[in-house]
């Protein structure tokens, strides 16, 4: 029985994992910020066009929001947004301010008001407040209380407070910059863990405070940093304890060891969702055309080990676990790797076994004699002392032309 026939068998559910007929429990928003937070980390530069390119990749995989830069800091920004503003078709967009009236001008001049967001970048610690901006905390509230009001005046219904370093703040300063901005109509509080420092559980609790301080309708999101590498694990222990949006990159881009992962949280909601009680639109299978589009733009390289992306997200090449997938692939594999744009890759190296030595042949339709197979064996892979690995087609067409040449020289 081939791969490809054991794939036909395997259930189309596996347990816990929610189908999109499901629905139930409460949606995530999901506001994409590989544009802006991922960008302005360092090599991952993008121009207009292709930031209009990578957005319109990004809109087509159903998320809500799509942050497109930070107009006031560059023309290239500037010009990201008008180009964006004007081709989005389904998602807002969104722009990112300083509390200043100035970044709000240039915000509306690129983008205009229909369907966007303004997200006012807020202080949210005193470590921020004392060492970065030399202000009070009067003075950090009464910026951002003034630059929503601004914001409104210019026409702009959709205001997104970002909380920066809001997990390093004290309890006070969040209750009162929350009930302030809340007073000056912010419609979405955005608490960010920008240093990537609390655990899980940690912040939950954030999460669940402020829901207290700000009741639905009012949205919260999570922004979370992968200091730790807990985003992904941050991001869904918020949603959980009541947040509404995921600010998240493909592929987890970003400041330092980067953001949460979008595509991590929406594996996470596809697999886990009834458990979790979460769903989302986002549709998974076109994530790794979008994240190709994206690697290939800023010239990144893809990691082996990266959770769906990954070059061995999918491949395997232990001999223990191919013997168990090539009778069913779902014994080493609880992602399915069409659910994401990816294929199943069986890899013959030095730590392969006989069980794939028998698949080629019965793939060449040649009796898997004892004897053969340990030549075989012998010959493609425990003579091997390096870790390079070949693909199943690579030995098929080896095995082929060898195999051919004993039935002419026999006939």
């Amino acid at each position: 029985m081939s791969v490809e026939s054991q794939e036909a068998a395997v259930p189309p559910q596996r347990a816990g994992e929610m189908t999109t007929n499901d629905r139930a429990g409460r949606r995530i928003a999901v506001f994409d910020t590989t544009l802006r937070d991922g960008e302005q980390a360092p090599g991952n530069g993008m121009g207009p066009d292709a930031k209009l390119e990578l957005g319109l990749h990004i809109e087509s995989l159903g998320v809500d929001t799509i942050e497109t830069g930070f107009p006031a800091s560059s023309p290239s920004d500037f010009k990201a947004t008008r180009l964006l503003s004007q081709r989005l078709t389904r998602a807002r967009f969104a722009t990112f301010v300083r509390a200043t009236r100035a970044d709000v001008e240039v915000a509306v001049e690129a983008g205009g008001v229909r369907n966007h967001q303004v997200m006012v970048l807020a202080t949210g610690s005193d470590i921020h407040l004392l060492h970065k901006r030399g202000i009070s905390r009067a003075e950090g509230i009464r910026e951002v209380r003034d630059t929503l009001a601004y914001a409104r005046d210019l026409g702009i219904t959709d205001l997104k407070v970002a909380v920066e370093d809001a997990t390093r703040g004290a309890p006070d300063l969040l209750e009162e910059l929350v009930a302030e901005v809340l007073d000056a109509g912010a419609t979405t509080i955005g608490l960010g863990d920008t240093c990537g420092c609390l655990l899980p559980d940690e912040f939950a609790d954030l999460i669940a405070t402020v829901r207290q301080w700000a009741p639905s309708p009012i949205k919260l999101a999570t922004h979370c940093h992968n200091d730790l590498g807990l985003a992904t694990a941050n991001a869904l222990a918020g949603l959980r304890a009541g947040a509404d949006e995921v600010e998240a990159t493909l592929a987890g881009i970003g400041e330092r060891a980067g953001n949460t992962s979008l595509e991590e949280v929406v594996a996470a909601i596809v697999y886990k969702g009834e458990r979790i009680g979460l769903w989302t639109d986002v549709r998974p299978e076109l994530m790794y055309a979008a994240y190709q589009r994206l690697a290939d733009t800023i010239g990144m390289s893809t990691p082996r080990n990266k959770a769906i992306f990954g070059g061995n997200a999918f491949a395997t090449q232990a001999g223990i676990h191919q013997a168990g997938m090539l009778r069913r692939p779902e014994t080493y594999e609880y992602l399915e790797p069409e659910r994401f744009g990816r294929h199943r890759e069986l890899l013959v190296g030095r730590h392969s076994g006989r069980a794939i030595v028998r698949h080629l042949l019965g793939q060449l339709a040649v009796e898997p004699t004892d004897a053969l197979v340990e030549s075989l064996y012998e010959e493609l892979i425990s003579s091997r002392t390096d870790g390079h690995c070949d693909d199943l087609e690579t030995l098929r067409t080896r095995l082929s032309a060898r195999f051919a040449e004993r039935c002419e020289v026999r006939a």
